[in-house]
């Protein structure tokens, strides 16, 4: 705060420090009488049986009464910031706006000034020299204001980051491998004052993809973009329009949405989404930037165990070993699409965009190779995911005619 005008003149400062020295040693008085009115102007504070609730407000009045007086006197004084900037702190942990405060500093400088302006009329003080202490004044009730403003923000800031570290904590319990305790996870939500969902769907990020500048995401989404393997809780997601409005600010990332799941089940719906980004990446399964693995549970299903997945391609389509490469995958084709419709060759004709005859051909080719494979079922089955696999590895290109 700079130079008071009171100070231009020694005759009116003497006085001033006489009136402190006077309101001082009544100190206890003005500031019942600043309490009775704040609690009287701003309802809220008034808590006449929380006795631990009016010693602190007592504090602060008693804080910016001195304060005051430290103004009249002259005195250097930055006590009053710290203390001010602690009821900011508490202020904003009770949930409370800054207006009441604020209005409350006022009313006890209004008060102060009330008996300070009558010490002035008693000892003939002119108006000038009573405005210029009155601008000091007022000028304090600034800075204790802007003192109390600051200790709001660093509150809310700080619990937001707590709240953030909280809600953190609870995704990562949410999909620890091995489970954590349902009793952990339901006090870890209570904490991050997330509400434990019916149904939930696990999202995971390409870590490559996230960048520095956070995205906005809907405030009950969980998240945490700053493990290796960046993911996201959603809860409750009813369709894929709601999820995607959900993750919207995502949409430079790649990701990819797990099953919608039992709360229990959020480790298994992040392994498949994180699952899904790999097969993405290695041109397995199609999708853009989002992914959507309800779409693809097939090729999540089989793709489980790539060794076993392995094995059963090798047993399964060995017969098509001997064929010569270039009818290789145009006999897998056939033989897939002959499943995938019931043994129908009308059907594979139609879905192939081949004739029914080159069809039939094909088919007679497939069963002298396979024989009475084609006719046990449960073969059949295993045939049908070897040659989902044999395709899914291919390199992207039509289907072979």
């Amino acid at each position: 705060m700079g130079t008071s005008p009171l100070t231009t003149a020694v005759p009116v400062g003497r006085i001033l420090h006489r009136a402190a020295a006077n309101l001082r040693a009544d100190i206890d008085a003005l500031t019942e009488a600043t309490m009775g009115a704040i609690e009287a102007g701003i309802p809220e504070y008034a808590r006449p049986a929380d006795e631990n609730y009016r010693r602190t407000i007592r504090a602060g009045v008693e804080q910016a009464l001195q304060g005051f007086l430290n103004v009249m006197e002259r005195r250097a004084d930055t006590a009053w910031r710290d203390v001010y900037r602690a009821i900011g702190a508490g202020e904003m942990r009770e949930g409370r706006s800054l207006d009441a405060l604020q209005a409350a500093i006022r009313i006890g400088a209004r008060v102060g000034l009330r008996h300070l302006v009558e010490f002035a009329e008693s000892e003939s003080l002119t108006a000038t020299a009573t405005g210029s202490f009155a601008d000091a004044i007022w000028s304090h009730v600034d800075d204790l204001a802007d003192a109390a403003a600051q200790g709001y923000a660093e509150a809310a800031a700080a619990e937001v980051g707590e709240l953030d570290r909280r809600r953190r904590r609870l995704l990562d319990l949410l999909v620890a491998d091995p489970p954590a305790g349902e009793e952990a996870v339901a006090a870890a939500a209570v904490t991050a004052r997330w509400t434990m969902p019916r149904r939930l769907a696990a999202v995971a990020l390409a870590p490559e993809a996230v960048h520095a500048t956070p995205p906005v995401l809907a405030p009950d989404v969980l998240a945490d973009l700053d493990r290796p393997d960046p993911a996201l809780i959603v809860p409750d997601p009813q369709s894929p329009a709601q999820v995607r409005q959900i993750v919207h600010g995502l949409r430079r990332y790649r990701l990819a949405v797990g099953p919608a799941v039992l709360p229990a089940g959020a480790a298994d719906s992040l392994r498949w989404a994180r699952q899904a980004l790999d097969l993405a990446a290695r041109g397995i399964i199609g999708g853009d930037r989002l992914i959507w693995c309800e779409d693809h549970l097939a090729a999540l299903t089989i793709f489980q165990d790539e060794a076993l997945l392995a094995s059963v391609v090798d047993r399964r389509l060995r017969p098509l070993a001997g064929v010569r490469a270039n009818q290789r995958e145009p006999l897998a084709d056939t033989l897939l699409s002959w499943l995938q419709h019931n043994m129908n060759a009308n059907a594979v004709a139609a879905t192939l965009h081949l004739h029914p005859q080159t069809v039939r051909r094909r088919l007679r080719q497939l069963d002298r190779l396979f024989g009475d494979q084609l006719r046990d079922s449960d073969v059949r089955f295993e045939l049908e995911i070897a040659l989902r696999a044999e395709r899914a590895h291919r390199p992207a290109r039509p289907l072979a005619k």
